[in-house]
């Protein structure tokens, strides 16, 4: 789902890139990829590694789904981590957000609820599984202008 997305999106970017070829290594299948608000990607392959400078905006207006469920409105996405193994996979999105911190979690509860997706408050965070069982934490905190949070998708297949 997000994690092919992901990949596919980073994969496409190769082209311009400062790229190193590694010799992949039997069972070293492992997949990172860390992208800063400022579209600076690092990426570590089994195939290649290197980093790319992505275009202005592109991190900021990134798509966002959790099974039908987007970014909250006027919400940014301002860092990214994709980090695949073997046996499951991490993906950590950071993002700022105009609403207050009570006013983003009351959005994404509603959406989450209305998709028919299993979330809840659990205090200042939700936590969730999406339709395929991967969980998910959301966090948000104040910020000086609005909200800034974390979602953090745990899949283990």
């Amino acid at each position: 789902m997000i994690r092919t997305a992901l990949l596919l999106a980073g994969a496409a970017t190769l082209a311009a890139c400062n790229v190193h070829h590694k010799n992949p290594v039997e069972g070293d299948e492992n997949v990172t990829i860390n992208a800063a608000e400022n579209g600076q990607v690092t990426f570590n392959l089994p195939f290649a590694t290197g980093q790319v400078k992505l275009p202005e905006g592109v991190m900021e207006n990134g798509d966002f789904d959790i099974d039908g469920v987007k970014m909250v409105p006027g919400g940014t996405i301002s860092g990214l981590n994709v980090d695949g193994r073997d046996k499951g996979s991490t993906v950590d999105i950071s993002f700022k957000a105009p609403g207050s911190p009570d006013d983003v979690r009351s959005y994404f509860i509603e959406q989450f609820k209305a998709k028919g997706v299993d979330a809840a408050l659990a205090d200042d965070t939700i936590i969730g599984k999406t339709r395929d069982g991967e969980a998910f934490v959301i966090s948000v905190a104040p910020a000086a202008q609005g909200s800034q949070g974390s979602i953090k998708i745990q899949d283990n297949d």
